[in-house]
């Protein structure tokens, strides 16, 4: 794949997270903002601390999640685009859209499911401040294991295809990347900080509104994308015009 190649994917893939970007953050307001207010609500009628205000609310709400959503949005579309170039051809004889819906799922799992699952998104008031650093150290880890062992995991299943055949290799990578997630989760430590009083409820709608965003977010960056891939990569020949009828001498 030459620069030129590469360049145009790497444009399209940032406009396809732009695009994907716009998708979550409607999720993202819809769905997760009306559960950010009910968790401030909480922390504020269990506070007695008053602290000021230095960026509004409103704001937070609307400016600043469509910032930060539609910026993470077409940086991640690079960075998946540039992944895109390497994978093409690599992972399978997969058409332009397949790959760009399989590199978005496997991304979307590696990246944030498997992190997810063993520390899950936290809404305001649950959590210890001073224990944020160490979270988010734990947090990033997982994500760094998940990446390496997606990444081992594949390779594994390459090496077992010529023997094992497709089938087989797939399950047994698939399966060795399960029991390396499962001893991670054993291993790493377990942080529960949830008030005993905080609404069970409102942590599932939460958590469950932040899956819901991440899936928005990598699924339609797969479509987009994908589409955007297949038409710059195997483009449709012009159809010449169809001639005109000759009229007939008299």
């Amino acid at each position: 794949m030459n620069s030129a190649t590469v360049r145009n994917l790497l444009v399209r893939g940032m406009l396809a997270g732009l695009a994907a970007g716009v998708l979550a953050l409607f999720v993202a307001y819809f769905l997760g903002e009306p559960n950010v207010d009910s968790a401030i609500g909480f922390e504020e009628a269990h506070s007695h601390e008053h602290e000021m205000e230095i960026v509004s609310r409103s704001l937070q709400s609307t400016a600043g999640l469509a910032t930060g959503v539609l910026l993470y949005g077409v940086a991640f579309g690079g960075i998946a685009a540039l992944a895109y170039c390497f994978a093409l051809g690599r992972v399978g004889r997969f058409s332009a859209r397949a790959t760009a819906l399989l590199l978005s799922g496997c991304a979307l799992l590696a990246v944030y499911v498997v992190p997810f699952l063993k520390y899950p998104a936290n809404p305001p008031s649950v959590g210890d401040p001073d224990t944020i650093g160490k979270r988010t150290t734990l947090y990033f880890l997982m994500m760094l294991l998940s990446i390496l062992l997606a990444v081992a995991a594949t390779l594994l299943g390459r090496r077992l295809a010529p023997r094992l055949g497709t089938w087989y290799a797939t399950v047994t990578a698939v399966a060795a990347f399960a029991v390396a997630i499962g001893l991670a989760y054993a291993f790493l430590p377990v942080i529960n900080e949830v008030p005993a009083d905080f609404p069970a409820t409102l942590l599932w709608r939460f958590r469950l509104s932040a899956l819901a965003m991440q899936v928005t977010l990598w699924g339609g960056f797969g479509l987009v994308f994908g589409e955007l891939a297949e038409r710059l990569l195997n483009p449709k020949p012009a159809t010449a015009p169809a001639p005109r009828p000759v009229a007939a001498p008299n």
